[in-house]
């Protein structure tokens, strides 16, 4: 995790109760948060992992030792002396900017879109992925506490664009023809950010006429996250993919932070008593 303790500098501390959010400062908290995804992604929701990934108990590739690792923390897991343990990381999320992304060679979704026009984008990006919350923790405050997290690092880094691959479960494209499809009529990205799934991967969204689309029924099947990038203001990219090591259909997500940095401008300015920054 090369820039760690750059980024850490002028993190704020930020609680709810016995909750935390911060970077991961470690070599060994970035373990625990890979057991975490490991426990989500292949025990809860039945991905396939690697013979490396089952004999270790760990969701890991090539990102993990650039990027940042965003930690939700319960303290009170930590045992008696108040030292932290793997079971303390309850949720995280994973952040990769330009510097990660040349070291690897490639930002992660790459892998199943064409995001030239956001490799393209003048202002600073933000790549989110591997979001995950254990399972006793799935409640609004430890989510807007997640949020919070990414705001003041999206607001540290003067971060103009965020996207990522989100998921919707299962693979059945026809079981999911009422969200694709809204996504496709109604959050479509304007074409100079419109990521484009590969061709080899390219799954259309365009499943049924706009007017046979029942909105409501569309959001309730939204998974919460997507939900939350939509109130962002959040598009999505041209067309979904299938994900069969995870069992899911992915959509690219493309958000300019905005919305995020005015939240976090107006906490910023209670909780300091200073002016914010200039956008």
């Amino acid at each position: 995790m090369a820039e760690t303790s750059m980024d850490q500098v002028g993190f704020p501390e930020l609680r709810m109760g016995s909750l935390e959010v911060r970077l991961a400062e470690s070599a060994a908290e970035i373990d625990w948060a890979q057991a975490l995804r490991y426990r989500v992604f292949y025990n809860e929701m039945t991905a396939v992992p690697t013979p490396e990934m089952a004999a270790r108990h760990r969701d890991f590739d090539v990102y993990d030792t650039e990027c940042d690792h965003l930690l939700v923390l319960d303290h009170a897991r930590a045992d008696g002396s108040g030292a932290l343990n793997p079971d303390c990381v309850v949720g995280t999320y994973r952040l990769i900017r330009r510097p990660a992304a040349a070291r690897v060679g490639r930002f992660y979704s790459s892998d199943e879109y064409d995001i030239g026009a956001l490799e393209r984008f003048p202002g600073e990006v933000l790549e989110l992925g591997r979001s995950c919350v254990d399972a006793g923790y799935r409640t609004r405050g430890s989510m807007q506490l997640l949020w919070r997290g990414i705001a003041a690092y999206v607001f540290q880094h003067d971060i103009a664009l965020m996207f990522g691959c989100a998921s919707l479960p299962g693979t059945d494209v026809r079981a999911l023809a009422q969200p694709l499809s809204y996504l496709h009529h109604n959050h479509l990205a304007p074409p100079e950010l419109r990521p484009t799934a590969l061709p080899e991967r390219h799954v259309s969204m365009d499943l049924m006429p706009r007017g046979e689309v029942d909105a409501k029924r569309a959001l309730v099947e939204l998974p919460p996250l997507i939900k939350g990038y939509l109130r962002l203001g959040g598009f999505v990219g041209d067309g979904a993919v299938i994900d069969s090591q995870f069992n899911t259909t992915d959509v690219c997500i493309v958000v300019k932070t905005d919305l995020v940095t005015d939240k976090y401008y107006r906490h910023y300015e209670r909780s300091s008593g200073r002016d914010a920054p200039a956008a």
